[in-house]
């Protein structure tokens, strides 16, 4: 089942908070939705991952929706360096059609 986020985001669709714990099932929907924000098969470094979260979050500290994409598998990380877990730098994304 696909949770709503809009409860979670402002008029211009920027994250405006982070669900508690038991609200799970939102958490999840913001981290696929913030996902989709990092394009497959492209390296990020800290500067733009942080401009990315700020530009679509308004949460006092967006490091904690960088945290959750990370320890959730959502996005990788190595030599400071940030990629979407379910695509590799350089690799060709999976065309879904």
């Amino acid at each position: 089942m696909t949770k709503s986020i809009a409860a979670f985001q402002d008029e211009h669709g920027r994250i405006t908070g982070w669900p508690s714990d038991r609200r799970r099932a939102h958490q999840l929907a913001i981290l696929d939705y913030l996902t989709g924000l990092f394009e497959a098969g492209v390296s990020y470094d800290q500067g733009q991952v942080d401009q990315i979260l700020a530009d679509h979050s308004t949460v006092d500290d967006p490091t904690v929706l960088l945290r959750e994409l990370v320890d959730g598998d959502y996005l990788a990380t190595a030599d400071g360096s940030y990629w979407r877990a379910d695509a590799r730098p350089g690799a060709r994304p999976v065309d879904g059609g």
